[in-house]
């Protein structure tokens, strides 16, 4: 007879004696749990102890999560969270710096636990280390010159244990003075200072930017561009990733009014302040550091400065939704004459705007003429072609660069396109308003940056005018499609959709450079995408006779339950998972499979992203299948409720999906990416007996069933098809054959 379900088996361990093997009753209060152990070691004052896990967490057992405890947990007696934070209150300021030390290591280590923070700030435990760095810096410079290093590991352990409580979001951002701002500031301006000092006090920075409104007017009035730099161009990418995030952070809470800076602005960047430099990126000086020391340095980058890199850039492209936005005013003598640019460029390169000769009725015609030729629709006023937004005012600025920086190409699209048949044209102007709003639709301007992304493009870092020398790439592109498709107006709608095809190809390469880039759409002629696009069809094509769809449906039930052992075999394997908080930057891992048996979930806290798979007796808490009550996605999910950040973000949303389980339990998920939520939702759906029902369960269906029915329709007759696949054959003994095409 299996044990009741409130009852849990555990081990108990105190220090000096044996552990203790405990049937714990859920029903019971807590304390009289722990009364109860203590009783059993004869231990007096059972209020002053508390129960822990003795994994690497060491988080505290509460009455919030004590349905936590799964059998074969081993559990700790110690001291409670309310004993351990007096004792730690007195012990760090304490006059023996050695102790002081040991105390402040032990704060770092206990401040993650959300139980003992509470007890820790009760004691008003934040002010104390505010104070404690305020005050207590000036002192620690000149003794770790005489004597000690020891006082770098006690600003670090200081810095980790104020950043863990305040993690907790239990106190306000709000309250923390001008001077321990400018003191955590002062640490970042630094030349030489510890690293680990140095890592959290860049969090520090990012965590009051985005928290407060306040703190990010004071914390960019301390912090230039001038003292960021040298940390990009150091070694470390740890370093250069916290540094990226405070500027990124800057960038995000930057007012309006402070994002539009001028690109072309004169301002000695170095020394401009953050709050009016949210155009930064546009300047080179920083740009090229970027590159130069993170994107083109000799080492792979990792998953979180791929993150920051991406929110960079997607940050950098919304500069370009004020102008997107904007609608072009007709009556605007200044937006006018962009007009006139572009037809003097075009057609009077070699004469003063001014020389025109003749009656204004006669000009006029002109004028029409020449923006017929141009490619607007509206050939009396072309300004009426901008007022529509997207693309608005944008489209415009393309044009005009195009026409200025790229001279040569511009003039001979347009008269290239004004000496064919009127049907035969490619309108140089409604193509370019197209293409722009296309442009801003593939680089998602206007978003906010997801949470999970790490799809930043390399290409992007390399000029200071990256979007403008991406249309300029792609309105070529545009019309050497066009002749190669020999459109007509009619057509015009599927030209851009080639196009916008070739650019997504293209991309999805990443491309170091913007050459690189023109190189890989010159490979993509519409030819060749005619190719892929016939490849793919035939790849996917869905015979509608009769009997094909009678052996489709005869053989479908065998595929999906391959497919299900497929993902059940992916689930067997694991997946390590993010956890996400307010702070992206110390966000903690943690790893979740299914037993080979197919009844139990394992799953465990991880200190960092594994190599490979996680055995199973490292994955401390477990939870059986048989419990299991429903899988819920998107916004039905508990933690997309709670967090009101993560709530808007449809990306986020889309990765996220919860278990749940007993009552009102639930064990919550954000997957890396769109595959591994489809392989999890499929796999947990199969557990339960339900429908698998994501894309990709559609997706390998429809691959799966075209491919043996394209088998079973072959003739192999008197073919014997081996159960085994044919043994890989030796190496050859030399590679003299090989030729490099390179």
């Amino acid at each position: 007879m299996p044990p009741p379900a409130d009852i849990v088996k555990v081990a108990i361990e105190w220090p000096g004696a044996l552990p203790k093997l405990m049937e714990i009753d859920q029903k019971k209060p807590l304390s009289a749990i722990i009364k109860e152990v203590c009783d059993g070691w004869s231990l007096a004052n059972h209020e002053y102890f508390a129960l822990q896990h003795a994994d690497s967490s060491n988080f505290y057992i509460t009455e919030k999560n004590r349905n936590e405890i799964k059998n074969g947990t081993i559990l700790r007696l110690t001291t409670s969270p309310a004993q351990n934070a007096h004792q730690l209150h007195e012990r760090i300021q304490s006059s023996s710096m050695d102790a002081k030390l040991e105390a402040l290591k032990d704060l770092a280590s206990l401040s993650r636990d959300v139980t003992f923070a509470q007890e820790f700030i009760n004691l008003d435990g934040i002010s104390l280390l505010t104070q404690m760095v305020e005050s207590g810096t000036e002192r620690y410079q000149k003794l770790q010159k005489i004597m000690k290093p020891c006082f770098g590991d006690m600003l670090s352990f200081t810095l980790t244990a104020f950043v863990e409580l305040m993690d907790h979001g239990i106190v306000s951002w709000d309250t923390f003075s001008v001077a321990f701002i400018k003191k955590i500031a002062s640490f970042v301006n630094k030349s030489a200072i510890d690293v680990s000092i140095l890592q959290r006090s860049l969090a520090i920075l990012e965590s009051m930017v985005l928290n407060s409104h306040d703190l990010y007017q004071k914390v960019a009035q301390e912090i230039t561009i001038g003292q960021l730099i040298p940390h990009l161009q150091g070694t470390d990418q740890e370093i250069q990733t916290y540094t990226i995030a405070v500027i990124n952070a800057l960038f995000l809470k930057a007012p309006d009014e402070k994002r539009q800076v001028g690109v072309e602005s004169s301002v000695d960047i170095l020394d401009c302040p953050l709050t009016e430099m949210a155009n930064i990126l546009a300047q080179k000086q920083l740009r090229s550091i970027i590159l130069t020391h993170v994107i083109r340095a000799q080492r792979a980058i990792n998953n979180e400065m791929a993150h920051q890199l991406y929110v960079l850039q997607v940050l950098t492209f919304n500069l370009l939704e004020d102008r997107m936005m904007t609608k072009m005013d007709p009556q605007d003598q200044a937006q006018r004459d962009i007009i006139f640019e572009l037809r003097r460029i075009a057609f009077d390169a070699e004469s003063e705007p001014n020389n025109s000769s003749g009656s204004m009725e006669k000009r006029k015609s002109m004028y029409t003429r020449d923006y017929k030729k141009l490619g607007f629709i509206n050939h009396v006023n072309p300004a009426m072609d901008f007022t529509q937004t997207p693309p608005g005012m944008l489209a415009l600025d393309n044009m005009l660069y195009f026409a200025k920086h790229h001279q040569d190409a511009y003039i001979r699209i347009v008269l290239e396109n004004s000496s064919r048949e009127d049907k035969h044209e490619c309108p140089f102007g409604r193509s370019s308003i197209e293409l722009t709003k296309m442009l801003c639709e593939i680089l998602k301007v206007g978003e906010l940056p997801s949470e999970t992304c790490n799809d930043f493009h390399p290409m992007f870092f390399t000029h200071d005018r990256s979007f403008e020398e991406f249309f300029c790439i792609c309105i070529q592109l545009l019309n050497k499609t066009w002749k190669e498709m020999r459109a007509t107006s009619e057509d015009f709608n599927k030209v851009m959709q080639v196009v916008k095809e070739q650019v997504m190809r293209a991309l999805t390469t990443k491309p170091s450079s913007l050459d690189q880039f023109k190189s890989k759409l010159q490979n993509l002629s519409y030819t060749e995408i005619l190719k892929i696009r016939q490849s793919e069809r035939m790849n996917q094509e869905d015979f509608q006779s009769r009997p094909i769809l009678e052996l489709k449906e005869k053989i479908q039930p065998e595929i999906l339950e391959l497919i299900k052992q497929q993902r059940l075999n992916r689930l067997v394997e694991g997946t390590c998972f993010r956890k996400l908080n307010c702070r992206r930057r110390q966000d903690k891992f943690w790893y979740c499979r299914l037993s080979p048996n197919h009844k139990v979930l394992h799953y465990g806290d991880l200190e960092e992203s594994p190599q490979g798979e996680v055995p199973h007796d490292s994955l401390q808490d477990k939870l059986p299948v048989a419990d299991i009550k429903a899988v819920v996605t998107g916004k039905d999910c508990p933690h997309m409720k709670e967090k009101g950040a993560l709530k808007q973000n449809k990306e986020v949303l889309e990765l996220a999906f919860s278990i749940l389980y007993d009552s009102n339990c639930q064990l919550n998920f954000i997957a890396p990416d769109k595959h591994e939520y489809c392989i999890w939702t499929d796999g947990l759906n199969a557990l339960l007996g339900k429908d698998m029902m994501s894309d990709l369960t559609r997706n390998d269906l429809d691959t799966l069933l075209s491919m043996e029915i394209k088998l079973r329709l072959l003739d192999l007759e008197n073919i014997q098809i081996p159960d085994a696949p044919p043994p890989i054959p030796k190496e050859p003994s030399n590679y003299d054959f090989v030729y490099d095409c390179n």
